[in-house]
C-alpha cells in the first residue's frame, strides 16, 4: 500500500507496457515468498524486511516503498493492531501474533505492489490461533473474489461490491473505507481508486489494459483508525486486529493475469472458476 496520493493519468496500459510489469510483479513475489518461508516466534520485522530487500535486488529489482520521501524501509510491517504503513521494527514476533507484510519492487520503471497475511499460532491460547487464522482466511478470500470479480466485471466498481458481500456473508468484520487498492504502472499508486465495499457510481469500465491493485484490510473489530507519532504505522483506534492481503492484476484481451502471483493467480481463481491467462 504505502501511499500519500494517486497519480493521475490515463489508466489503460499497451500489451509491451504490461507484459514490463510481470518482472517487478515477479520480484515482489519473491520477496513475499522470502518472508513467508522466514517467520517465525523470535525473528524481528527488521530482519524479514533484509530479507525481502535481497529477494528484491536479487530478481533485479529495487525496493518501490524506499522512493517514497521519508520511508527507508523495503516493507510495511503490520503487526496486529498495526493495520497499514507500520515501520520495521527490532520487536521479536511472538506466538499469537497476526503480521501484514506489504511489499513492492520497481523494474525499468514499473512498479509491483502486493501483501500477505502471516499467522503465527500459540499452542498456549488456541481461540486467539483460530482467531487470527480465521481473520487472515477471509481477508485472502475477500481479495480472491474481488481478482474473480475483475474477470468478468465490466465497471471497476463491482470488485467493491463481490468483496463486501463476501466478508458480511463469512463474518462480521470491518471492512476499512480509509485504505483502498489502485491503479498501478510507472507509479506505486495511480489511478483508479479500487475500492473494498459498495459505492454510488460504477466507475471506469474494465477493458484490456486496465492494471490495478486489489487489497482488501479487514478489521476484526471497528474500522477507525489512528495514525502513531512516527507518522507512518496506522493503527485501529480500539486496538482490534487487522489482516491485509494484496495482489497487482492486469487486464488483457484475453482475460487477467496476476502480476505478483508466480503462477498468475491460478491455484488461488481455480476454485472460483477462473482460470489466469499469461499477457500475450
Amino acid at each position: 500500500m504505502l501511499s500519500r496520493g494517486l497519480l493521475r493519468r490515463s489508466i489503460y496500459k499497451s500489451p509491451a507496457q504490461m507484459r514490463l510489469m510481470m518482472a517487478p510483479g515477479l520480484a515482489t513475489a519473491a520477496a513475499l515468498e522470502a518472508m513467508a518461508a522466514a517467520v517465525r516466534p523470535g525473528i524481528t520485522t527488521l530482519e524479514l524486511d533484509a530479507i525481502a530487500e535481497q529477494a528484491v535486488r536479487d530478481a533485479g529489482g529495487e525496493p518501490n516503498f524506499m522512493l517514497e520521501p521519508g520511508y527507508r524501509h523495503t516493507i510495511c510491517a503490520n503487526v496486529n493492531e498495526h493495520v497499514v504503513h507500520a515501520i520495521p521494527t527490532d520487536r521479536p514476533l511472538e506466538p499469537g501474533d497476526i503480521v501484514a507484510l506489504d511489499v513492492g519492487a520497481v523494474i525499468k520503471g514499473w512498479h509491483g505492489d502486493a501483501a500477505i497475511t502471516v499467522t503465527l499460532p500459540d499452542e498456549a491460547d488456541q481461540g486467539r490461533s483460530d482467531a487470527i487464522a480465521e481473520l487472515s482466511r477471509v481477508t485472502e478470500g475477500a481479495m480472491w473474489r474481488g481478482i474473480a470479480q475483475l474477470a468478468r466485471a465490466t465497471h471497476l466498481n463491482e470488485i467493491g461490491v463481490a468483496i463486501a458481500e463476501y466478508v458480511h456473508a463469512e463474518s462480521e468484520y470491518g471492512i476499512l473505507e480509509d485504505y483502498i487498492g489502485h491503479g498501478i504502472g510507472r507509479r506505486m499508486h495511480e489511478d483508479p481508486p479500487v475500492f473494498n465495499y459498495p459505492v454510488p457510481r460504477k466507475g471506469p469500465e474494465v477493458k484490456p489494459g486496465l492494471v490495478v491493485a486489489i487489497e482488501p484490510i479487514i478489521s476484526a473489530g471497528g474500522i477507525d483508525t489512528k495514525i502513531e507519532d512516527d507518522d507512518w504505522t496506522v493503527t485501529m483506534a480500539d486496538g482490534s486486529l487487522s489482516a491485509q492481503w494484496e495482489h497487482s492484476v492486469a487486464v488483457h484481451t484475453e482475460g487477467i493475469w496476476v502480476l505478483t502471483a508466480p503462477d498468475g493467480g491460478a491455484a488461488g481463481l481455480a476454485p472460483l472458476g477462473v482460470t489466469p491467462v499469461p499477457i500475450p
